[in-house]
């Protein structure tokens, strides 16, 4: 489970490409490809470019939500969202061998992943985020607490990584809650030098 995970997102002055290869340049081993509102041959452009760069840097390349181009492309594995196919599903597709990862909001969320075989969970959102629509409920430190509290009372043992809004600043707290890793996106994106930022979040 590498700990801080990069979700690519387009801004008016960084391509989807482009922010990539700053975050892998920042030393991030993991990137997601989430291009919500693509064709999937917007997507194949994409990740024709983005897929030998994490290659190149011994990174783990995962889809968002797309599993039957997952399996063409030969991605490490697929994020799959709430509206997206089902975890137990994407498996039959893809087989044992790609990583699936969910997203939760809620314990409920995560039993249900659990159950259905995801590798890890993104849980989120930490807070406020304008890079996602139709946002869940915002959970803070005190949420990821009692998530985690739960998972272990259940003896759920998957991955949490934390997701939404995520500074620098907050890494060091979020990860004193027993959570295993970290998604950003918009805060390196919108740094001065998001190189230097993703520095700084991976140290």
């Amino acid at each position: 489970m590498r700990a801080i995970q990069f979700i690519t997102h387009e801004t008016d002055n960084v391509s989807y490409v482009e922010g990539a290869r700053m975050a892998l340049e920042g030393g991030c081993r993991w990137i997601q490809l989430r291009m919500k509102d693509a064709s999937d041959d917007e997507v194949r452009k994409a990740a024709a470019v983005i897929q030998p760069m994490c290659k190149e840097h011994d990174a783990i390349f995962l889809l968002d939500d797309r599993v039957e181009l997952a399996k063409e492309l030969k991605a490490d594995g697929v994020h799959l969202g709430k509206n997206d196919m089902p975890v137990d599903e994407a498996r039959r597709v893809l087989g044992e061998d790609y990583i699936i990862g969910g997203t939760a909001n809620t314990f409920d969320d995560i039993e249900r992943l659990a159950r259905q075989g995801a590798d890890y969970i993104g849980c989120g959102p930490f807070r406020f985020t304008t890079t996602k629509k139709n946002l869940a409920p915002v959970l803070g430190i005190e949420g990821y607490r009692e998530i985690i509290k739960k998972m272990e009372e259940a003896g759920i043992d998957l991955p949490v990584v934390a997701i939404g809004g995520i500074t620098a600043d907050d890494i060091d707290d979020i990860l004193a809650t027993g959570v295993r890793g970290i998604a950003v996106s918009g805060t390196v994106l919108r740094a001065e030098n998001p190189v230097e930022e993703m520095k700084q979040i991976i140290q």
